[in-house]
């Protein structure tokens, strides 16, 4: 025993070493850590906009997730996406990140519940019902899947769970975890950000009025600050960095389009949303009405730019409905909803962060969008009609009677159909080898602009909330009638496309972020369930068999050494 000293020593002094070893490799992994995301897809890191954003944050910012308690399973999958993503942010701005998981139904009272349900659905984050089976009993459940994120004495909601919901609830949810990094990211940001980037909203053209837009001026007032600017009365873009036009249906002078002209050549970002052609809804019962060119005198301009909206309509299968009296009964009209092909149910877009797994879009009266030669001007398309469309010339007739006909399917082979397009690059102006207006005296006339970035909607309604006419109170945008849902992505289009244009720290980029679904194949774990529960039960025993004896084998042929 005693010559055993030595070596029970030896061993013990390893240990400590090795002990003391790992306590120093750890105080420096805590003072210098290092992180490795070995996912295909990347999907533990963050953009490095954001990284910065994190870092430079020079206040708390609170984060109250509404994602707590007893959830169905693909909540439960959110709300664990939910905590990475947070906590990769808590990483990168330290303690001046906090964040905390909240169960909305834990209100002592039925009212007091009710009350701060209506504070989460003013803030922006809409509930969802849910029907979950447990125990064979079904139940209906409230969920909240959002956040209120608060810096300061600012607060703003955010609705977490978004996504195509035509791409079923799998592809939804995976969907809404591939944007979870843009929607906080990109609210932090506007809670962070004192200077607000100025969106210019053209008047003086018979643009939609106010109350028509009331809710994308809302919406934008959150995150910008939004003017009205009318051109023709000599107000100019100076200061501003995005000019929205929202269907004109007047002629812009040539002093305003000039002044719209220079302000893209100076670096300004611009959205046109656009009707090529008029119709006038009160009279499309009986007999019908003609759809007519407007007249705005933006034509040339665009082309310049790159494109040209075409004088036709889109005539989409895929449509939203539109209610018609199909008869009486009794003294009451029988009104029912129908398909309505001149209001098309866009669910079909580019792969750009802006229309990213957004879900499906309302159109109305939607015309088709040709490129021309620009050069050094990149075009991107962002929304299509369906593959069951086609193009109707103008002048297009337009009848609600048309709709109780039967209709060739075969007709409608010409989609998908581009109306919406990204053009981005230094554009050349319109007014180069030009008399300049008469109006316009200047000595900074720029024939070629800087770098700029236009979006351009062939559908001056897509941005317009309709308005219950009794009471005057205005709906959402993207209001679904037929459903009395909030149920068309067209708030959340304009949001991302003016983000898009004014986003210069590349945020919106996180929007790329792809997280692929690897679903198992269930054909094949039905043919091969009993193969791999006997692998799994008889190899590891196999395995540890075999290790004995080795081992056996081994201490068998070292010891045997000494005699």
């Amino acid at each position: 025993m005693v010559g055993n000293w030595p070596k029970v020593i030896e061993d013990i002094l390893k240990f400590a070493i090795s002990m003391v070893i790992l306590v120093i490799a750890n105080q420096l992994m805590g003072h210098f850590p290092q992180r490795w995301d070995l996912t295909e897809e990347k999907r533990y890191s963050i953009q490095p906009a954001t990284e910065t954003l994190l870092k430079n944050l020079d206040e708390t910012v609170y984060v109250d997730v509404y994602l707590e308690g007893q959830l169905p399973a693909g909540f439960l999958r959110l709300q664990k996406s939910i905590k990475e993503t947070l906590e990769e942010f808590r990483i990168h701005a330290g303690n001046r990140l906090q964040y905390r998981f909240i169960d909305p139904t834990e209100a002592t009272s039925s009212e007091a519940r009710q009350q701060f349900y209506n504070r989460l659905i003013q803030s922006g984050i809409q509930a969802s019902n849910v029907i979950d089976t447990k125990d064979g009993q079904k139940t209906e459940k409230v969920i909240f899947p959002g956040a209120l994120i608060s810096k300061g004495d600012q607060e703003l909601g955010v609705l977490l769970l978004k996504g195509n919901s035509g791409a079923g609830p799998d592809q939804q949810l995976n969907q809404s975890i591939e944007g979870l990094e843009y929607e906080l990211g990109s609210t932090i940001r506007a809670l962070s950000t004192n200077d607000k980037k100025r969106i210019a909203l053209i008047k003086g053209h018979g643009e939609l009025d106010n109350p028509e837009i009331v809710d994308m001026t809302n919406s934008l007032l959150d995150r910008f600050e939004v003017r009205n600017v009318n051109l023709s009365q000599r107000q100019n873009l100076i200061g501003y960095d995005v000019a929205l036009v929202v269907k004109p249906i007047q002629i812009f002078s040539e002093a305003d389009k000039y002044k719209l002209d220079q302000f893209i050549m100076n670096g300004g970002k611009a959205l046109f949303f656009l009707d090529a052609l008029q119709v006038e809804m009160d009279s499309i019962t009986g007999p019908g009405t003609y759809a007519f060119p407007y007249e705005t005198n933006l034509d040339d301009l665009l082309f310049k730019y790159g494109l040209r909206i075409n004088k036709d309509l889109i005539v989409d299968r895929v449509s939203q409905k539109y209610p018609i009296v199909t008869g009486t009964v009794g003294n009451q009209p029988n009104i029912q909803w129908v398909s309505w092909p001149f209001y098309p149910l866009v669910n079909y877009a580019g792969d750009h962060p802006i229309v990213k797994n957004l879900d499906a879009i309302s159109g109305k009266f939607v015309s088709s969008i040709d490129t021309v030669k620009a050069p050094g001007v990149v075009k991107t398309p962002l929304l299509f009609s369906s593959q069951y469309s086609r193009i109707a010339e103008s002048p297009v007739k337009v009848s609600l009677n048309d709709l109780r006909k039967d209709f060739d399917p075969n007709s409608f082979n010409q989609g998908p159909i581009p109306f919406a397009y990204l053009l981005e690059g230094s554009f050349n102006s319109l007014y180069t080898n030009r008399l300049l207006p008469p109006e316009v005296i200047t000595d900074d006339f720029k024939a070629q602009g800087a770098t700029s970035k236009i979006v351009v909607v062939a559908d001056g309604d897509l941005l317009r909330n309709d308005i219950i006419p009794k009471t005057e109170q205005p709906l959402p945008m993207g209001f679904d009638l037929a459903s009395g849902q909030d149920a068309f992505a067209n708030r959340d289009f304009i949001m991302n496309a003016v983000s898009y244009l004014v986003d210069d720290e590349g945020i919106i980029t996180a929007r790329n972020k792809e997280i692929k679904i690897r679903p198992l194949d269930t054909i094949r774990i039905g043919e091969e369930k009993v193969k791999w529960q006997l692998i799994n039960l008889i190899l590891p025993l196999i395995l540890l068999v075999v290790y004995g004896m080795l081992r056996q084998a081994w201490r068998k042929r070292k010891f045997a050494s000494f005699k």
